[in-house]
């Protein structure tokens, strides 16, 4: 009996090891079935892989570029319509000034006449004329204005109720700004734009800018757009301005214009003018020279009284003269205008480019606080000689005779391939230069100047800076060479 018995402490250490061994070897079990499960249940049926399949089961590729939606991508000129007030009387001359800038191709807008006009031979080349509506019962009281004011201030309105009517919905769709504009009014634009691809289409925007002439400034507004210069309105915008202009003009029947109209009727809608320098109204006569040589660090979006000022270059027509700027304008639009100042410290010149335009040179140093500022070779609105008419600042002629600059206009233009850049000649205008007894090298012996400058179509994707400018060091005594370009790390254009 005693040799069958079991040690009591032998069946205790036993059993309690066998029980985790088998729950351990069911978890695994249980594991592995749960595995297979899952791997059976997302595979899919074998396929006999022939190199048509292999072909066929290859990833397939993402596209680099993402197909953009239209109300997403960048404005351009199919976003934009402009209105062109002319009057009848004029329009067999002023349509020439269209002809300049407007492409019919590539762009969309109206001329809206007072009346019907005879000589519309060469329409093809010029926006579809359409005739304003009868404003006959519009109040209008001011002794020293038009009643064509009205009119005028209808435009936006009109080409919106015109859109309306337009069968091709995507047409209208398309639209974000309104551009409006007078018969002589020339536009460069791709600068316009670069202008209005600041700005959100989507919101309220009233863009412009001011007259040159304080009085003026202080006669209308300071806070209104002029529109012989231009400026531009956004879609929904005019479509709060058209669902209440007729009303709003009504209650002002003492105003002069058509530009004050419309600011009136801004104001009731309660959207400032945000103002944009390179629209220009050029309230001024005479030389446009000194605004032209020094013009603000911005775009050059528009010019307007052409048949007011002097032709911008000599010995030309007005036309023609305007013509001639488009050489550089389709070279490199965003650089037109555009100051760069710069010495030869070997010389103990000055010279300030105008590029695609004029370069002066002066003997002496002038800082570029000066040089930005426009010389004053023009008068005022009123043709006076005052320098406190102006909403900007000038600076006086030299009266010294060695300080005379020696002005060099453009002359031709072109692209070099070869170099990727282009290259513009500058021909000196020959007039009479009084006498200097001055030590230095006479600017008199130069008679071309060659500017190299590559074109730079994101110039304002960045922040405003003037380009710089250097001269450089040749042995031809008769040619002046010059770079034009981004300022370089460090670049400072300091007086020497």
């Amino acid at each position: 009996m005693k040799g069958n018995q079991k040690d009591p402490s032998g069946v205790s250490m036993i059993r309690p090891a066998g029980k985790l061994m088998i729950w351990l070897i069911l978890f695994i079990s249980v594991t592995y079935i749960i595995y297979t499960l899952k791997i059976v249940a997302t595979s899919r049926p074998c396929q006999d892989l022939t190199s048509e399949t292999i072909l066929l089961q290859r990833p397939e590729k993402k596209a680099t570029v993402e197909a953009i939606s239209p109300e997403h991508q960048a404005t351009d000129l199919n976003h934009v319509v402009f209105g062109i007030a002319a009057s009848s009387k004029l329009w067999k001359q002023r349509k020439e000034y269209i002809k300049i800038w407007f492409k019919p191709k590539k762009m969309r807008g109206y001329v809206w006449l007072d009346k019907d006009v005879k000589d519309a031979g060469d329409q093809e080349n010029l926006p579809p004329i359409r005739i304003s509506g009868d404003t006959s019962s519009f109040p209008y009281t001011n002794k020293k204005g038009s009643r064509s004011a009205i009119r005028l201030s209808r435009i936006i309105s009109e080409t919106l109720k015109h859109l309306d009517s337009d069968s091709d919905s995507s047409r209208k769709k398309s639209v974000r700004w309104f551009v409006m504009g007078d018969d002589d009014t020339v536009f460069v634009t791709d600068n316009l734009i670069r202008v209005l691809r600041k700005y959100d289409h989507e919101q309220m925007y009233y863009i412009g800018s001011l007259s040159e002439s304080h009085l003026q400034n202080i006669f209308f507004s300071y806070g209104m757009a002029y529109g012989g210069g231009g400026f531009a309105i956004s879609y929904p915008l005019a479509v709060a301005l058209s669902k209440i202009q007729d009303r709003c003009i009504r209650r002002y029947p003492a105003l002069y214009g058509s530009d004050d109209r419309i600011q009136a009727c801004m104001a009731e809608l309660g959207v400032p003018l945000t103002k944009e320098q390179g629209f220009h109204q050029y309230d001024v006569h005479g030389n446009l020279f000194g605004l032209l040589a020094a013009h603000p660090v911005t775009p050059f979006v528009s010019m307007h009284h052409l048949d007011v000022v002097e032709p911008i270059f000599p010995n030309m027509t007005r036309l023609r003269s305007i013509k001639k700027l488009t050489t550089p304008m389709q070279l490199d639009s965003a650089a037109l205008l555009q100051q760069s100042i710069c010495y030869d410290k070997y010389k103990s010149w000055t010279v300030s480019v105008s590029w695609g335009y004029a370069v002066q040179v002066f003997r002496g140093s002038f800082s570029p606080r000066e040089m930005e500022m426009p010389s004053r070779t023009f008068l005022n609105w009123y043709k006076r000689a005052d320098y406190t008419a102006y909403a900007f600042n000038t600076r006086p002629v030299s009266r010294n005779s060695c300080q005379k600059p020696f002005v060099f206009y453009m002359s031709g233009a072109k692209f070099d391939k070869q170099l990727n850049t282009t290259v513009s000649l500058y021909t000196r205008h020959r007039v009479p230069h009084p006498a200097c007894r001055w030590e230095m090298t006479n600017p008199e012996e130069i008679n071309t100047i060659v500017v190299y400058k590559k074109p730079d179509p994101h110039l304002w994707d960045r922040s405003p800076r003037r380009n710089c400018c250097r001269v450089l060091q040749t042995k031809r005594n008769n040619t002046l060479w010059i770079n034009v370009g981004v300022c370089r790390a460090g670049e400072v254009t300091e007086v020497k």
